[in-house]
Order: C-alpha cells, then sequence, then structure tokens
C-alpha cells in the first residue's frame, strides 16, 4: 500500500477536488477529518457531478430547459463513504476481489477508523509482476533474518517459491512459509522434501 497518501478535508472546496484528481490522475480521494479519521471518498464522478454546465445550443431549438442544479460546493457536499475498505492485515487476494466486484480501483487502508494508506490496482499489478530473481532474493533476506541463511534452499517459479530446510523442522518451516509468503507477488510456498504447501493466492 501507498502510506504517504493525498487527502481532502470535508470543508475543501469540491472544486479543489476536482483540480487535485486532474492533475495527479488519481480516481478517488479519501476524506479525512482533523484528527485523521476518514469520513468518506471523493471519486471522479462525485466531482463531476452537477459541475458541467447545460449545453446553450439546447435552448437555441426552443427545447424546454431542466431547472438547474445547485452546485455543491464542499467536498462534504459530493464525498461518499467507501466502496471498499481494508485493514493493513487483510488478505491481498480478498481485497482485490472485493474491489473487483465493486468495480473501484483504490481501496483506503484504515488502522480503526484512521487513515493509514491506500492501495490501488496499480499497486497490485506492481506486486504480481515482481520477477523470480528478485522475490528469491528477498525470500531469502527474510529467511535469513530468521535463521542461518546458508540454511535454506529457495527456487522461485513464476511467483511459486520452492524452499529446502537442511534442518527439516516442521516449526521452522510454518515459520519459513509465513515469511516468504508475505513477500508481495509471491504465489504460494512449497517445502518439496515434505510435499508441504501454503497458498497465498
Amino acid at each position: 500500500m501507498t502510506r504517504d497518501v493525498v487527502t481532502v478535508s470535508p470543508e475543501s472546496p469540491a472544486r479543489d477536488a476536482a483540480a487535485l484528481l486532474a492533475a495527479k490522475g488519481f480516481t478517488a480521494l479519501p476524506v479525512v477529518d482533523g484528527a485523521g479519521t476518514l469520513v468518506g471518498v471523493v471519486t471522479e464522478t462525485d466531482a463531476l457531478r452537477d459541475r458541467l454546465p447545460v449545453d446553450p445550443r439546447s435552448l437555441v431549438h426552443g427545447r424546454p430547459s431542466r431547472a438547474r442544479a445547485v452546485p455543491r460546493r464542499t467536498v462534504a457536499d459530493v464525498m461518499n463513504e467507501p466502496a471498499v475498505a481494508a485493514t493493513p492485515g487483510t488478505d491481498v487476494a480478498a481485497l482485490a476481489r472485493r474491489m473487483i466486484e465493486h468495480g473501484v480501483r483504490s481501496a483506503c487502508v484504515v488502522d480503526g477508523k484512521r487513515l493509514v494508506g491506500i492501495v490501488t490496482r496499480r499497486d497490485m499489478l506492481r506486486a504480481i509482476s515482481r520477477d523470480d530473481r528478485t522475490l528469491a532474493t528477498e525470500v531469502r533476506h527474510r529467511l535469513g533474518l530468521y535463521a542461518d541463511p546458508h540454511r535454506w534452499t529457495v527456487s522461485v517459479v513464476d511467483g511459486h517459491v520452492s524452499i529446502v530446510d537442511a534442518l527439516d523442522d516442521e516449526c521452522d518451516r510454518h515459520v519459513a512459509a509465513v515469511l516468504a509468503g508475505a513477500v508481495p507477488g509471491v504465489v504460494d510456498v512449497r517445502f518439496p522434501e515434505t510435499r508441504h504447501a501454503v497458498d497465498h493466492g
């Protein structure tokens, strides 16, 4: 997730939020209050609603005019509740499915009610497209922080991680599976000699 999140306040002008969406190329902006609490989200659709003027050519031919909507002026006037939200511990695969089901491109990440980050489809694409060499290096690094780095033999093919533990310790295999499975881009973790596998997709 991205921790340095661009946000707006409920009191911000809706016009400024629209300009920020356009300038940054975002599809949505989290709305937070002064305490950092997530109170809503404003999307491109929200920012556009009631902001586009009626084409004056439609009046030339005598077409009946409809009453113009009064533009809503603050972010609080246009924001909605987030369609999808997550916590730091949310499984990425489950979050991706929810985002696809709701047709959203980003999800706010909250700790309690406080905004701590945002996850976008682009973030997820970057994670799943990491090459095998990079994944293997990171898995080895994490395992090396837990125990002797020379103890583990790690190989990765298309995101599938295989680990051979020289000591063949069942408890340590579980820890190794958790550590390796937490690496973004890892599909599953297997221990060939024990036929043990942990699915992360």
